[in-house]
């Protein structure tokens, strides 16, 4: 009896961590920058990033890392998409000095995308 308590205890743990870790990745995905870009007031050089978002609704606040290193964090809006991305995608605008401006993000294999608030940028 007590073997079949501590295997229904050690079951539930196991999947209420399992949970949490399958949470934390879906508000992630990977960004690829093919040239300067600016998010947030900020030039971001040509790379590899993550994105991470936030929040519940349709408002979310997202930190862009590079490695470990937080490079921008900004307001945006989760929008539902009809299908989802073929691939891991942003969408840039022209800034004002004729600059790329970073304005969404299309995470990979989900049915949404992360458009930046105009509020985000500089």
């Amino acid at each position: 009896m007590k073997r079949s308590k501590f295997a229904a205890a050690f079951a539930t743990v196991v999947l209420f961590f399992a949970g949490v870790a399958i949470s934390a990745e879906t508000n992630k995905t990977t960004v690829r920058i093919e040239q300067k870009i600016t998010v947030d007031g900020k030039t971001l050089d040509s790379g590899k990033y993550t994105a991470e978002w936030t929040g519940d609704g349709p408002s979310v606040q997202v930190t862009l890392l590079r490695g470990k290193e937080t490079v921008a964090t900004f307001a945006a809006q989760i929008q539902q998409e009809a299908t989802p991305n073929p691939t891991d995608a942003i969408g840039t605008t022209a800034g004002p000095d004729g600059s790329k401006q970073l304005a969404s993000i299309y995470p990979n294999g989900k049915r949404i995308s992360i458009q930046l608030s105009s509020t985000g940028g500089a």
